[in-house]
């Protein structure tokens, strides 16, 4: 039988949720390709950069630890309104808090970034597994790919600015237009009900059929193969949240570029990323999701350690196009894994999100620390190891229904006689 074309409402909620990823990406690069001009205009040492961070750290904790009950509450529609408002609010407050040269203020807005992300993501995350299962193939790794494609937005917008001197506050108060812009465009978009206990998977009432029941938190944190998974996300997530708060700090002071060049840089990093999560399904489908994320993993190591250890500012632009690469699959696979590991998928995207946006957000402004008393790039070598890890570790993702590759038949969605006996995870390994 051919399988039924996808209702419009699907392709809608698909398209409203690439915005909703393109979104944070924007926002977050914006920022982060300006973070040497903030730097200077706060007048803040590497470590003072670090504690400024640490407000997104904080925001990030909040949204993540309340994302997954407020999705088992409200549904996810809410949660990543709410989310999605929090980061346009936050590129205001950082605007703000830059032309007032106020650390505090940029803090408080960094602040507000990381509390979207973390609940916007995390609802984002468990709606895109409700695609992918209707659709019957990948979804994750061209979503995340919006987020990836969103960041070499914001980044080539901020080399522009950068080059040509255009001031911060000002460069983020157009992209708050933007970014406010593309938000009303993807809300209408969302589908209600989704995420809730007793709710199917495409919102509507009655039992979830790859749910047997709500299974509580604390027993998700006991599952060792969901803590495996979770390793491998912990591992790849920080090596992408590293890359995202200190590459062009990295570059301009382990490598003494010009800071437009160590711009440049990031958005080298943000171009690999997301030509990786574009390209990656047919690779994924070929070489099986284990494979993928080990050697993900060990491509990430091989572009931090030249970063870190040639003093070569030539060598160093083009090892960050392999950490780009090798990082670009690592949590969308990890979540594609997750949320097939076991029932209550709402309940294992959730947590796995966590876990990843916890390191991508929390663990960056620890390696300003280090990068205060050692170097930025001897900062990096703790990112290099975990690497080695989450390679360790990526045996764990493998499908439960095989190696991981081929092609799954699309959930029927025709009626109450559909086939309810069609495997219910994800078409093939997905790839943010």
């Amino acid at each position: 039988m051919e399988p039924t074309p996808p209702d419009p409402l699907i392709r809608r909620h698909r398209a409203a949720l690439r915005l909703c990823f393109a979104i944070p990406g924007l926002s977050l690069a914006t920022w982060v390709t300006r973070t040497p001009d903030v730097r200077d205009r706060l007048d803040a040492s590497t470590a003072e950069m670090g504690l400024v961070l640490f407000g997104m750290s904080i925001g990030s904790m909040l949204g993540i630890l309340v994302a997954g009950a407020l999705v088992a509450r409200f549904a996810t529609r809410p949660v990543v309104v709410a989310g999605m408002c929090l980061v346009l609010a936050s590129v205001g407050v950082t605007a703000l808090g830059t032309a007032m040269s106020s650390a505090p203020a940029v803090a408080f807005g960094l602040l507000l970034i990381g509390a979207g992300v973390g609940l916007s993501e995390v609802a984002s995350n468990v709606d895109g597994a409700v695609v992918e299962r209707e659709l019957g193939r990948p979804v994750l790794p061209a979503l995340h790919g919006c987020y990836s494609l969103g960041t070499v937005v914001g980044a080539g917008l901020g080399v522009a600015g950068a080059a040509a001197g255009f001031p911060v506050p000002w460069h983020l108060a157009g992209v708050l237009l933007l970014v406010t812009g593309m938000f009303a465009v993807a809300v209408p978009g969302l589908r209600p009900g989704i995420g809730r206990p007793g709710a199917s998977d495409t919102g509507a009432a009655g039992p979830a059929p790859d749910v047997t029941g709500p299974v509580r938190e604390r027993r998700l944190y006991l599952d060792p193969r969901l803590l495996l998974i979770g390793g491998v996300v912990l591992g790849m997530t920080l090596a992408e949240g590293a890359a995202t708060d200190w590459l062009p700090l990295l570059m301009v002071d382990g490598h003494h570029m010009p800071s437009g060049l160590g711009s440049l840089v990031y958005a080298g990093f943000a171009a690999a990323m997301a030509a990786g999560r574009f390209a990656g399904g047919p690779v994924v489908a070929r070489a099986g999701r284990p494979v993928v994320l080990g050697g993900g993993a060990l491509l990430t190591a091989v572009g931090i350690a030249l970063v870190s250890f040639v003093d070569s500012p030539v060598a160093a632009g083009c090892a960050v196009l392999l950490w780009g690469i090798g990082t670009s699959l690592g949590f969308p696979l990890a979540l594609s894994a997750a949320g097939e590991s076991g029932p209550d998928t709402t309940g294992r995207v959730a947590l796995t999100s966590r876990i990843g946006y916890v390191a991508l957000l929390a663990g960056p402004p620890s390696l300003g620390f280090l990068g205060q008393h050692h170097g930025l790039r001897a900062a990096m070598v703790p990112v290099l190891l975990l690497m080695l890890v989450a390679a360790a570790l990526s045996p764990a993702t493998a499908s439960r229904s095989g190696p991981g590759r081929g092609h799954r038949t699309p959930r029927r969605t025709g009626g109450p006689d559909a086939d309810r006996s069609a495997p219910q995870g994800p078409a093939t390994p997905s790839t943010r």
